[in-house]
């Protein structure tokens, strides 16, 4: 008796194997009509347009050109200023630069200013440069580069 309960629990254990594996395919058809969905609205599907409101009469503004700090590779200071049609440059120690900004925050406020370093030169000494004009109240700082 004691052979034949161990022959039939051994038989309904092969028979019944518990499967390890997820079937995917039902969900990869619910991804496939989701994405077909989305590819047929996607054009259908309008950008907003932003409808501004329109006043009288306004002046255009006037871009103001900015100051040119150049900072040489063997640290000395240049300024350069556009007067008109034609480009005033002139070197200067950090006094002089700080003498002469001053005379142009007071002419225009927002006085932009771009500094443009040699790439030659230590990070450190830009930063300088950079921490004077923040420290005279120039808040339009900013770097020239060269495009690639």
């Amino acid at each position: 008796m004691s052979t034949c309960s161990v022959r039939s629990s051994s038989r309904r254990a092969r028979g019944r194997r518990t499967m390890a594996d997820i079937n995917v395919v039902p969900y990869i058809d619910v991804m496939l009509v989701l994405l077909v969905i989305f590819m047929v609205t996607a054009p259908l599907v309008v950008p907003s347009v932003i409808d501004l409101p329109s006043v009288g009469h306004i002046a255009p503004q006037q871009r103001i050109p900015p100051v040119v700090i150049t900072v040489r590779a063997d640290g000395a200071l240049s300024v350069r200023k556009r007067s008109g049609h034609r480009n005033l440059e002139q070197t200067m120690t950090k006094t002089q630069l700080h003498l002469f900004l001053r005379a142009q925050q007071r002419a225009t406020p927002s006085l932009p200013v771009v500094i443009a370093a040699d790439k030659n030169i230590q990070y450190q000494n830009v930063m300088n440069v950079m921490a004077d004009l923040k420290a005279q109240g120039i808040q339009k700082i900013g770097l020239l580069v060269q495009p690639r």
